[in-house]
């Protein structure tokens, strides 16, 4: 079941249009994996519709030949000094579109298939458990403060009412040294008391400006 449908060194027309049909069907499916509750732009996910079809035919081409393969592996790392570096769920995808194409184009079409099938559900279970993800009630205060306020506890009290942790990571000057900004990562009691709980410092911070968003996830990829 999990042989090649290719055999000898010669390619003929029955597993050739098999394994370019397996390889498009299993490169818009990677496309559909990509737009599962997801960010994503269309260049990007046709890219990954056709990488399986355009990996497969190279391989096919090279088809034991050093040489041809040697001059094939230059041309694809010229490709990574031309496109934008993307996410580490992108990359991820571009990887499993390109062994799709690998295994097509050595004829393994049913071990591309049953490999696409079991990354694909995988990726969908750890998506669905949020794994990696942190808790949602994680926020990133900002409090701006003027320069004669003492930020030392001055907010510790609030802080406890209306969130289980918070912790003071940063302290920088602004405008010339007039006032402080105060970046705290906290974790909220309630998203529904958000509002209360900004009113409260804005009345200990002087009505100065005062941020409070999601944690910005970085890509280190």
């Amino acid at each position: 079941m999990l042989n090649t449908i290719i055999t000898g060194t010669e390619i003929t027309l029955v597993p050739f249009l098999i394994c370019t049909a397996v390889s498009l069907i299993l490169g818009v499916l990677t496309g559909m994996l990509c737009m599962f509750r997801n960010r994503y732009s269309q260049s990007f996910v046709l890219a990954l519709a056709v990488i399986p079809v355009m990996v497969q035919i190279v391989i096919m081409l090279v088809n034991g030949n050093i040489g041809t393969g040697v001059a094939v592996a230059g041309a694809f790392s010229l490709v990574r000094f031309r496109s934008a570096q993307g996410n580490a769920r992108e990359i991820s995808l571009i990887f499993l579109a390109m062994a799709i194409g690998l295994a097509n184009g050595m004829g393994y079409v049913a071990l591309a298939a049953i490999f696409f099938l079991i990354t694909a559900v995988f990726m969908l279970f750890l998506n669905a458990i949020r794994f990696g993800a942190g808790a949602d009630n994680e926020r990133v205060l900002t409090i701006v403060i003027p320069e004669d306020l003492d930020y030392n506890e001055i907010f510790d009290d609030i802080m406890e009412r209306y969130t289980n942790h918070y912790e003071l990571e940063s302290v920088k000057t602004a405008k010339m040294g007039t006032l402080y900004s105060l970046n705290y990562k906290v974790a909220l009691k309630n998203d529904h008391d958000t509002k209360s709980f900004m009113d409260e410092l804005r009345c200990r911070n002087g009505n100065l400006e005062i941020t409070c968003g999601r944690p910005v996830v970085k890509e280190l990829l």
